[in-house]
């Protein structure tokens, strides 16, 4: 349930648990832990209108509404641990933006009842030398800034889900990976964003594959797809070209459905797929670059993260097509291989296509 209400899904549902943590000189620590609380609370998707999900709270009890942020702070408790030299520390839980009154919350987009950060708040035990973070699997990925030097640069790590922090010395600035352990981390981000979590991915690079299943068109496609993906990914997260998730959501499920179709149309592969497959990739590389963009990477880490996410992805279409292939090995010198598999699986490539796109078409007119 925390995985679903920390963080929001998407075409390319590349969510962080967004965390900061300050060692301050008073001898005590804070850690601000951005998730949707509301959905978390009630125990619902965050995906649900959040117009919805405050009415939900509204029409509790006075007695339920009351016993929410207990429920919250005991989740919190039991599954975020702040280590000093491996110690757990025991920290207090606030929800600084919770309103005051739920029942006065209007009903409307954005609101918010508990709002989205949650604020942890402890000691420091005297004479620790070292600290470490942890957020169980529950959670997603944790972008995790830690300050100690107010003007020092901070230290920022991308841990796994269920991943512990490598030790922070205490007492200075603290310091980030380095640039192998960078590059290793957003290697394994880029290949968890295919496999298991990337089901839009997934679909399309099976999509691709039904058609022709030869081997060197497919490797051309892929890598087409991912340069592309590459290029937008990039200039996006710099800021050199924006384009809303209420648009390109939608569009990233039509492509999909477009691929699939396509496969019931022709019996080969045409020389112009590769180019129609580059085009799809930059869309595709927009649907998760604000996800990305939110980590803050510093500039001399940037091209390192950059390249190592985007080989983790390539990596994952690579084991996607390894699975596709060993799966219908059997199969596919078959005359029946084309009517009996090919395209009733392109058939059903293209409705989630289509459902994913009226759904994401719907979700973005419903939320205005």
């Amino acid at each position: 349930m925390l995985a679903l209400a920390c963080g929001l899904a998407s075409a390319h549902d590349l969510s962080f648990t967004d965390t900061h943590l300050v060692i301050l000189l008073d001898g005590t620590f804070r850690a601000d832990l951005k998730c949707d609380l509301d959905a978390l609370a009630l125990g619902t998707e965050p995906k649900a209108d959040a117009r919805e999900v405050v009415a939900a709270i509204r029409s509790l009890g006075p007695a339920e509404r009351d016993a929410l942020p207990g429920r919250l702070q005991e989740l919190l408790t039991r599954r975020v641990r702040v280590r000093f030299d491996g110690a757990a520390a025991p920290f207090a839980v606030e929800f600084p933006e919770r309103a005051s009154d739920p029942a006065a919350v209007a009903v409307a987009p954005g609101a918010t009842v508990f709002g989205l950060t949650a604020r942890l708040t402890g000691r420091v035990p005297p004479g620790a030398r070292e600290a470490t973070f942890w957020a169980s699997r529950a959670f997603p990925p944790v972008n995790l800034t830690v300050v100690q030097d107010p003007a020092a640069a901070p230290a920022r790590f991308v841990l796994q889900s269920g991943e512990e922090s490598p030790p922070i010395a205490l007492g200075g600035a603290a310091r980030g990976p380095g640039r192998g352990e960078t590059a290793l981390r957003y290697l394994r981000l880029g290949f968890r964003h295919i496999v298991p979590e990337g089901a839009d991915h997934t679909l399309f690079v099976l999509g691709l594959f039904l058609l022709s299943a030869r081997l060197r068109p497919l490797l051309i496609q892929v890598s087409a797809f991912t340069v592309a993906h590459t290029a937008t990914l990039a200039l996006s997260t710099l800021g050199v070209v924006r384009l809303s998730p209420a648009v390109v959501e939608p569009l990233i499920a039509l492509s999909i459905a477009y691929v699939a179709v396509e496969n019931t149309q022709q019996r080969e592969l045409r020389p112009w797929r590769a180019a129609l497959v580059f085009g799809f990739g930059l869309l595709h590389g927009l649907g998760f670059a604000g996800a990305l963009g939110e980590l803050g990477l510093p500039r001399v880490d940037f091209l390192t993260g950059l390249l190592a996410f985007n080989a983790g992805v390539e990596l994952g279409q690579l084991a996607v097509l390894a699975g596709a292939f060993l799966i219908t090995a059997p199969l596919r010198g078959k005359p029946w291989y084309r009517s009996r598999v090919a395209m009733p699986l392109s058939l059903a490539i293209a409705l989630v296509g289509l459902y994913w796109t009226a759904l994401r078409v719907w979700a973005a007119v419903h939320s205005l």
